[in-house]
Parts: C-alpha cells; structure tokens; sequence
C-alpha cells in the first residue's frame, strides 16, 4: 500500500459494532494512517462488560451496550459501519441455528442501522454460511 498514499482533508468517519476489544478500529486506523487519511470512531458498540473495559483502556472510549436498545437515529452519521457480529450461530460450533439463535438474529440490528444511517460502505466479519450439513 506504500504506492497509494491519499493526500487530503477528508475525514472518514466510522462506527464499530460489536467491537470487541477493537480489533476493526485498529485495521481501520492503521489503514487510514498508511494512505494518509483521517480517520474518527463516532460511536462504539460492545455488551461484553470485560471488552468494555479493555476497548477503553486502548482507545479511551467506552462503548455503548446493547446494540438491540440503542436507537439507530441516535448514532452519530458515518461514512463506514464495521461490525464483527456473533458467528457462533452460523458456525458449526453454534451448531449451525442461524436465525434461530438470538445471537444470530443480532444481524438485523447492522441491517436497521444501515437502512437508518446509509454509510457509503460496511464491513462485516467474514462468516462461512453452510447451506446443509452435507454442503
């Protein structure tokens, strides 16, 4: 990526869903930095109260909670939306029940979000869907 510096004022601003303990953020900025763009988190998601804490410790943010409780008109505009949802229930180790599964439901909050905010991208964590257990 050394070629492809960005020079501009622009800012790309981003949320981060699911965040973990910020592993998307720090792709994101890292990327930014290395193509000369700004890059700003506006919000932050995370019900794990453990990551909570280690996301603080290493951007100094707080994220919010529960995704399915917070109001998509109350997330502050973004050009990018990350979100590393739940995989465990579209993986074999959650047993394959998709929607079945209240994690696996947690998509539709991105959806609503997106339909809500219409960021210029998203990205999500890669998830291997199986059609049936034969596939």
């Amino acid at each position: 990526m050394k070629n492809h510096k960005i020079v501009n004022n622009t800012t790309i601003r981003f949320i981060d869903l699911f965040a973990g303990i910020g592993g998307f953020r720090y792709a994101m900025q890292n990327a930014g930095a290395e193509l000369g763009v700004k890059t700003e988190c506006v919000f932050t998601s995370e019900i794990d109260n453990e990551c909570q804490k280690v996301y603080k410790e290493n951007f100094g943010d707080l994220p919010h909670g529960d995704i399915t409780k917070i109001n998509a008109n109350s997330i502050p505009d973004h050009d990018i939306l990350l979100a590393g949802f739940p995989c465990q229930p579209f993986s074999i180790i959650g047993n394959m029940r998709g929607f079945e599964d209240t994690r696996g439901t947690l998509f539709f909050d991105i959806v609503r979000i997106i339909e809500e905010k219409k960021p210029s991208a998203f990205v999500l964590e890669n998830v291997k869907l199986l059609v049936g257990r034969n596939s």
